[in-house]
């Protein structure tokens, strides 16, 4: 195999998938929804993989509270836009990329315009109830294929992490609460979630002021939705090549 001295910064990514998969890369669209601690992790991801057109979406700005788990959130960033910073971010790994930006929140009806669009694949990496349950719907009614991330909070080991299709998961309060609501949209499985088995921390949820429709939230450590981040990338990549395990 003769490597193309035109892709050098992705070299190594080659030399595993080959010519073949860098270019079905290349030509794929993933869009990520969210880009707090499990989203900004899966879009950077997505990026250096050599996926050749994204979207992102995440309407929030920096708060200080993001610094222990988000990208984006330096002590440098406080108030500027998530995707905004993701843009240049992401850019910055690959001048090349086709990057589509959008930095406000969705309602339903730009949740639709969103979803009528055909993506090779999409990340679900909402965490709040009523958007998620709506991109969900939407995203399973325009069939498009869909890795959806369930909750990270609460949780301390990244070992515990699954990937399984929607019915199958369990030990987690988002996809308990996911799974009652959705069930009225006749939605029940069909789409993969990244979910983990450890049971969360109770006494680490807080009640919040319900802006974003959070009514509460997980204690969160560093590195567990960025594994959720990375894993729902991985599930992006592995699917988008067929990748079959070397035995």
């Amino acid at each position: 195999m003769t490597l193309n001295p035109d892709k050098n910064w992705l070299q190594r990514t080659q030399l595993l998938i080959g010519d073949e998969g860098i270019t079905v890369l290349e030509n794929a669209h993933v869009l990520i929804v969210g880009l707090g601690g499990v989203g900004s992790y899966a879009a950077e991801a997505i990026c250096r993989a050599g996926v050749g057109e994204m979207t992102i979406v995440d309407g929030d700005v920096v708060d200080p509270t993001n610094r222990n788990r988000q990208l984006q959130a330096l002590s440098s960033t406080h108030g500027m836009s998530k995707a905004l910073l993701m843009q240049e971010r992401l850019t910055l790994i690959n001048p090349n990329i086709k990057l589509n930006v959008i930095s406000e929140f969705q309602d339903p009806e730009m949740v639709k315009e969103l979803l009528a669009k055909k993506y090779s694949y999409v990340i679900d990496a909402i965490d709040s109830i009523s958007p998620k349950i709506y991109m969900i719907k939407t995203a399973m009614e325009m069939g498009q294929r869909l890795v959806s991330s369930m909750g990270a909070g609460g949780k301390m080991d990244p070992t515990q992490l699954i990937v399984s299709d929607f019915s199958k998961t369990y030990n987690c309060p988002m996809a308990y609460y996911l799974r009652k609501r959705l069930k009225k949209h006749e939605i029940r499985k069909g789409f993969k979630a990244v979910f983990s088995s450890e049971l969360p921390d109770h006494a680490s949820i807080m009640r919040t002021d319900g802006s974003n429709f959070k009514k509460s939230a997980y204690g969160t450590i560093s590195y567990i939705p960025a594994v959720f981040g990375m894993t729902c990338a991985s599930v992006v990549i592995r699917d988008l090549l067929d990748w079959k395990e070397i035995k």
